[in-house]
């Protein structure tokens, strides 16, 4: 069992939540308000997307990328900023016999790409997504191939940030340690991520077989989505990992009742409370995970 837990808190996602809570943070100031929140109820990481403020949908914009940072930074607020990569992955197959007329939801550019907002914020951390995923039941599919995958991991080193490597499903898994045995990736954390159809499942066996095959003394975390938010939190610990808690991933406290960011923070902290453990404060986040200091 792991006593000293980092807790993430994965903001907005760029999923389909809006509309369907009445206040998924959308803009960067909303999302710079949700990381406040949450660095003040107790996250030791918050885990950033950006979205159009228009729309609502996810989006890989460097300029809202910049204001993002500029207001958590502005804040005064201490928190490490993990910022995701994984934006511009996405092909939605055409439907029938036309796979190749792609669909609307088609968002796909090279690995290079996926990082311009990286290169230019040097975020604490920032997420590499290893491997290709069919995502829900549709035709859309999340798209990293193994050679985009060297080209992200060599980048993300040569900047200096610290990765995240995101397992979607064992084969994922499989591939990373290979990156890390070429020596793409030195020293990346791992957050190990079941419940998203159709990737691993959220459940004990699942989250054991992937545990037990992580390279040794690996810093990792999990989650689950959904209603396995809290229980996967609970299994994480025992298994020795750390946590993830946000609306990325659940939008509810209670059945019908939305949640807030700061909320699920402050119900994960009484969860490892009630285990026995503690949360680690950014400072302390920061010397486990071997971040390098920032200006």
């Amino acid at each position: 069992m792991n006593h000293d837990i980092i807790i993430t808190c994965a903001l907005t996602g760029a999923g389909d939540t809006v509309g369907r809570h009445p206040a998924i943070p959308v803009t960067p100031k909303q999302i710079a308000a949700a990381a406040v929140e949450a660095a003040r109820a107790g996250a030791t990481v918050v885990h950033c997307h950006v979205r159009d403020p228009q729309t609502g949908k996810g989006s890989r914009d460097p300029a809202l990328y910049r204001e993002l940072m500029e207001r958590i930074r502005d804040s005064g607020v201490d928190m490490i900023v993990n910022l995701t990569a994984g934006m511009g992955g996405d092909l939605e197959i055409g439907a029938g016999e036309s796979p190749m007329a792609f669909g609307p939801g088609t968002d796909l550019v090279g690995p290079l790409t996926r990082l311009v907002h990286v290169e230019e914020l040097l975020p604490d951390i920032c997420t590499l997504d290893c491997g290709t995923l069919n995502f829900g039941d549709g035709d859309t599919i999340y798209v990293s191939t193994p050679a985009a995958l060297r080209a992200g991991a060599r980048r993300i080193t040569e900047l200096g940030v610290k990765a995240e490597l995101e397992i979607f499903d064992t084969g994922h898994l499989w591939f990373a340690n290979q990156m890390i045995r070429e020596g793409l990736l030195h020293d990346p954390l791992f957050q190990l991520c079941l419940g998203i159809p159709w990737g691993a499942p959220a459940d004990t066996t699942t989250m054991k077989a992937m545990v037990d095959n992580l390279p040794q003394g690996v810093t990792w975390a999990a989650f689950g989505i959904g209603r396995m938010q809290m229980p996967m939190a609970a299994q994480a610990i025992l298994l020795g990992g750390n946590v993830r808690v946000g609306l990325e991933d659940n939008i509810w406290l209670a059945k019908g009742v939305p949640a807030s960011n700061g909320q699920l923070v402050e119900r994960v902290i009484e969860l490892i409370g009630c285990m026995g453990a503690r949360p680690m404060t950014p400072a302390q986040g920061r010397v486990k995970m071997n971040l390098k200091t920032r200006a």
